[in-house]
């Protein structure tokens, strides 16, 4: 399961901001539209990492609040769920009867990455 950070630009702010950029007057064509979209998203994550820190600072140096620091940590930038996570919550799913658009395939590869003992 690949998840999209949820500070990234949408599709069509970037393609508007290609356009906007094109200085060299070659047409814009979508082959330029993977990198302008990887920039983007790298770029707005690394803006949202800087605002994040900055707040953490913030409140560190402004409340006797420290374990909040971590627990803004934690709720801004969650680690994805574990493999082992995935699969679960994909049976617990097909379990309750819902099988719709599931990556059972999620189960196998748990499966999969268990020792043989």
């Amino acid at each position: 399961m690949t998840q999209e950070h949820p500070i990234t630009p949408p599709p069509e702010l970037v393609r508007e901001w290609g356009h906007d950029a094109n200085l060299s007057g070659v047409p814009y064509n979508d082959e330029h539209w993977a990198y302008e979209q990887h920039i983007a998203n790298r770029a707005a994550q690394w803006g949202a990492d800087q605002e994040l820190e900055a707040c953490c600072e913030w409140l560190k140096r402004n409340t006797d609040y420290h374990m909040t620091i971590e627990f803004l940590r934690a709720a801004r930038r969650p680690k994805p769920p574990s493999l082992k996570e995935q699969a679960l919550e994909t049976l617990e799913t097909l379990i309750h009867g819902d099988s719709t658009g599931l990556d059972v395939g999620v189960i196998r590869r748990a499966l999969e990455a268990l020792p043989d003992d």
